[in-house]
């Protein structure tokens, strides 16, 4: 069994800070890249920030300056450090984790995602 699990959600005011985290525990190899999503209420889900094993990053424009993603291999964990926060920025945030799975003597990618954490920013 795979979890992914966030934490660290909750309202914040305009201009605050706030620091996610999401640790994956479970059966698998190795994780890949990992990542942040968000939903905001009548939208899709989009790309935040991503972060590979090697610690190559990539951010959506619109929090480039504001957010930065960073990982802790030894845990399994990636972190979402957000400063700067906008009314904008008010979404469900999601985590996600690419893990390498053994399969036979093989191995698969398979994502999984978290339950989400709201991040309610007020002006």
């Amino acid at each position: 069994q795979v979890q992914v699990v966030e934490s660290g959600g909750g309202l914040v005011q305009t201009g605050g800070s706030l620091r996610l985290s999401c640790a994956a525990s479970g059966s698998f190899i190795s994780i890949n890249v990992m990542g942040w999503y968000r939903q905001a209420p009548g939208k899709q889900r989009e790309l935040v920030a991503s972060v590979t094993r090697g610690d190559n990053t990539n951010y959506a424009d619109s929090v480039k300056g504001r957010f930065t993603i960073s990982r802790d291999n030894a845990k399994n964990t990636v972190y979402l450090q957000m400063n700067s926060l906008k009314p904008a920025d008010t979404a469900v945030y999601y985590c996600t984790a690419a893990l390498s799975m053994a399969l036979g003597r093989g191995k698969f990618e398979s994502r999984y995602w978290g339950q989400g954490t709201q991040v309610p920013v007020s002006s």
